[in-house]
């Protein structure tokens, strides 16, 4: 292949090396295998791994935008606003949940400080106010930001790579919650929806609480 299709097809599969990577690396399967291989290497695995999740997605995110393709659709007048507005929106509210995080843990330097050894999650399960409508607010509004851009043919590439991975990493991770939380994230999952909020289902404080106190009690 040549010229624009053969670039959107390496664009393409760039991405799907990028998220064969990323969920191989995020494994459980993985870490255990490294813990009893080379445990020293545990405590920088987050850290590791974070830091090559950033570093590898910058080619991607660079030929997305240097190789744009045909414009398939633009938002103009109202419907720009509208976009932008909602893109902003989905941006501040992820700042604004960075609160309810644990950023030292989520990044890694807490492990690779405190030289933990151990593969499961050492967090405990918190049910922020985001949480409590849907179950993973990140890829939620990372989804909202992909949408409401204006498209050309390497955006809607990308847009389509990126929404497959965190319907399938959301899938994937919550295999692993399963077995670091047990029922009380069984209970959660039913409760809560996974990517798009549905007003009929959420939990109320009390009932995040109480979900929450039973993980509490798993892993006590």
């Amino acid at each position: 292949m040549s010229g624009e299709p053969a670039q959107l097809a390496w664009l393409a599969a760039g991405w799907a090396a990028y998220f064969a990577f990323h969920s191989l690396a995020a494994s459980l399967r993985l870490k255990t295998w490294l813990a009893g291989r080379w445990p020293r290497l545990v405590p920088g695995y987050r850290l590791l791994f974070n830091t090559l999740a950033v570093v590898l997605i910058l080619p991607l995110a660079w030929l997305t935008f240097t190789w744009p393709g045909p414009a398939l659709w633009e938002w103009t007048g109202a419907w720009r606003w509208a976009a932008d507005g909602a893109a902003l929106a989905a941006i501040g509210l992820f700042a604004w949940s960075l609160r309810f995080y644990d950023g030292g843990s989520f990044v890694g330097w807490r492990q690779w400080r405190e030289g933990q050894r151990g593969v499961h999650d050492t967090e405990r399960l918190h049910i922020s106010p985001m949480h409590r409508y849907v179950r993973h607010p990140w890829y939620a509004l990372g989804l909202v930001v992909v949408w409401t851009r204006s498209m050309d043919a390497a955006m809607l590439v990308t847009a389509l790579a990126i929404t497959v991975y965190l319907v399938i990493g959301s899938r994937l991770e919550e295999r692993k919650l399963l077995v670091y939380h047990g029922e009380a994230y069984r209970r959660y999952m039913e409760r809560v929806p996974g990517l798009i909020p549905l007003p009929w289902r959420r939990l109320k404080s009390g009932e995040a609480e109480r979900i929450a106190a039973l993980a509490r009690s798993r892993r006590d």
